[in-house]
């Protein structure tokens, strides 16, 4: 059965990886060796998968599916309490009409309303997300990161979104996005899991995708998320294509199972199925659980709402039947 991620600071125990966090050095020799991604390839991969259909039965099944994986998400700056409590109760009853609905994996919000949505899935299996690390954008120091991450903690969050220093990963300063990494996931603590999000629309190659995937990995991540949802670029089938490769090979390297989370762009059931199939034929179904693979999103639900009640009833109910986020 494969582990989670390996203690902060530690690479996991695989000949020829014990030492490539060594050093700035090693790190970059490492990255930079990494096969080159077929960007021409990958893509007509992604769109050939895509094209898969599903019958009834495994539609149905992959509808409830995704709805467990779901990452319900509000990161808004007019986000309230009561706004946060109405979500997570979403989260816990998706369909308040059919109790067969399966709840969502996690509700996803700001440190600050990490105890209203901690008092609003009590006593049910979802569970709270913060993101952290000056959240989007990243721009802080070290001291402020850690002090965002500890104070989403201490009020609860069972998993940790934080984002890379996406200039520090440009301008080739590996190893500083590594210690930060694994400072962030000795402040996490045993009990809350780490995603960390590269914002995959600035990295601007594809073979950055692939560094960055190994980055995080080799740091500790419980997770790899593509985006924070806050610029153009978000989830895309190519480079979530790319990052399944990366914990497949990370796995058959490590024996260490890492999740992926795309996020951001996500809004219809039919994309969030050619999603599952790309977790399928890419990673295997190892991953088709959602303590491996998340979707982040907010509209998202509606769509697989509504599609899941026209697979039972035949009608399609349209978006007023369910509730806006």
């Amino acid at each position: 059965m494969p582990t989670t991620a390996p203690a902060p600071g530690s690479t996991a125990s695989a000949p020829g990886l014990a030492d490539v966090t060594a050093s700035d050095s090693t790190l970059r020799r490492f990255l930079h060796g990494l096969p080159g991604v077929d960007a021409v390839g990958l893509e007509a991969r992604a769109a050939a998968l895509g094209t898969r259909s599903i019958k009834t039965t495994a539609k149905a099944y992959a509808l409830d599916l995704a709805i467990s994986m779901v990452d319900l998400t509000t990161l808004e700056g007019a986000d309230t309490p009561g706004k946060v409590r109405a979500l997570g109760a979403k989260a816990v009853r998706p369909d308040p009409s059919d109790r067969a609905t399966p709840s969502t994996a996690a509700v996803c919000v700001y440190p600050d309303m990490v105890p209203a949505a901690k008092e609003a899935v009590a006593g049910s299996a979802v569970k709270v997300a913060s993101v952290a690390t000056a959240f989007p954008a990243g721009r802080a120091s070290l001291a402020v990161k850690l002090a965002d991450v500890r104070e989403a903690v201490a009020a609860g969050a069972d998993e940790v979104d934080m984002v890379i220093d996406r200039g520090a990963f440009l301008a080739g300063r590996y190893l500083k996005v590594y210690e930060e990494i694994t400072a962030v996931k000795e402040a996490c603590g045993t009990d809350a899991r780490l995603k960390v999000i590269f914002e995959t629309g600035e990295l601007s190659t594809y073979d950055n995708i692939r560094r960055a995937s190994w980055l995080g990995m080799l740091a500790g991540a419980d997770f790899i998320k593509t985006s924070t949802g806050k610029v153009a670029v978000n989830a895309t089938p190519a480079n979530t294509l790319l990052m399944l490769e990366a914990v497949r090979d990370f796995r058959a390297a490590t024996g260490v199972q890492v999740g992926v989370k795309p996020a951001g762009g996500i809004r219809t059931a039919k994309d969030a199925v050619k999603f599952l199939v790309l977790v399928n034929e890419t990673a295997g179904a190892d991953w088709l659980d959602n303590h491996w693979f998340r979707f982040g999103a907010s509209s998202l639900l509606n769509d697989l709402l509504m599609q899941r009640q026209k697979l039972a009833t035949g009608r399609y109910s349209g978006p007023d039947y369910v509730t806006v986020d």
